[in-house]
């Protein structure tokens, strides 16, 4: 996995963030920039972390009020259950064994009406898909849908499920990946849903703890 990843400030999940970002935790926090990014841009209190890969951890520790060097699927995080405001798992529940299960952990932590925001890879995307059917391929590469290191995969149905399942109500779904020029956008107004989704590489989506 390039250094660059653990870089990335994701800015794209701006128009989902809720009212209150008071207290948020990032599941695979990287070197923590997208949670210093919310605590100067959304006046967050408390911002804490979870990293699997220590030289990131290290370098985010300075910048979270806590941090946890680990594997979220097997620690017991020292957080008082129903107190945050935000849960952040952006491009990491697809690499886990078992993420339903993660999934309601982490809705444990997040007080009544507070929010998880998810980032998943779209395995129906023409990219995959094309290949497969035509070439009899699945090729794993080093990053993006068929990243070698994921073990799950989902489409927007099953993304959705995945946070319902942990007693959240899904309220916002944004698809990423489609063109963004005017005859782009125009093309996939055109198109029933069923067929745009094709062209999905991502989805980004908010569930709220009921």
């Amino acid at each position: 996995m390039s250094d660059h990843y653990f870089s990335i400030i994701r800015s794209e999940i701006l128009s989902l963030l809720p009212e209150n970002c008071s207290r948020v935790l990032e599941v695979g926090c990287g070197k923590g920039n997208t949670l210093e990014w919310l605590r100067h841009t959304q006046s967050c209190e408390w911002c804490g972390g979870v990293e699997l890969f220590e030289g990131a951890a290290e370098i985010a520790r300075p910048k979270l009020d806590a941090l946890w060097h680990g594997n979220v699927e097997i620690m017991d995080l020292p957080i008082e259950p129903g107190t945050l405001d935000l849960v952040l798992c952006l491009d990491v529940l697809e690499h886990l064994v078992d993420p339903w299960a993660t999934v309601r952990k982490l809705t444990g932590y997040l007080k009544g009406g507070g929010s998880m925001i998810v980032s998943l890879p779209n395995i129906r995307n023409t990219q995959v898909l094309m290949p497969l059917l035509l070439q009899g391929k699945w090729t794993y590469k080093d990053e993006g849908i068929l990243d070698r290191t994921h073990l799950r995969f989902f489409v927007e149905r099953t993304a959705q499920e995945l946070l319902e399942q942990a007693g959240m109500t899904v309220d916002m779904v944004v698809e990423k990946g489609l063109g963004r020029s005017k005859k782009s956008q125009i093309v996939n107004a055109m198109l029933p849903r069923g067929f745009r989704s094709l062209f999905v590489r991502q989805y980004l989506l908010r569930g709220r703890k009921t």
